[in-house]
């Protein structure tokens, strides 16, 4: 089930950037428990990043559509900071950081 939550963040993407959430590093923790509850401990850019009622709406709408997960919740918080070193390679390959 987390693969099947993993390819679904795969397809978000925020609109400035042309990486995946995923990629970018911006998903800290991913949880399924014993009653398929998808718990999801992500973070934008910037805490004031344009996007930051609408993603957290999508990542929990998109991966309540995975196979067998009963609810999603997804919890976005700011600590630790983000920052380029949490970007895949392929990321930071894409965006010209390596």
């Amino acid at each position: 089930m987390k693969n099947g939550i993993i390819n679904v963040l795969k397809t978000i993407f925020d609109p400035e950037i042309p990486v995946n959430i995923y990629d970018m590093g911006l998903i800290y923790e991913i949880n399924v428990d014993d009653q398929a509850n998808a718990h999801i401990r992500m973070t934008l850019t910037a805490p004031n990043c344009p996007i930051a009622d609408s993603l957290p709406i999508e990542v929990h709408d998109s991966v309540k559509l995975v196979e067998g997960i009963n609810d999603v919740v997804v919890d976005l918080v700011f600590e630790p900071p983000w920052d380029t070193d949490m970007m895949s390679e392929a990321a930071q390959l894409e965006l010209g950081i390596l």
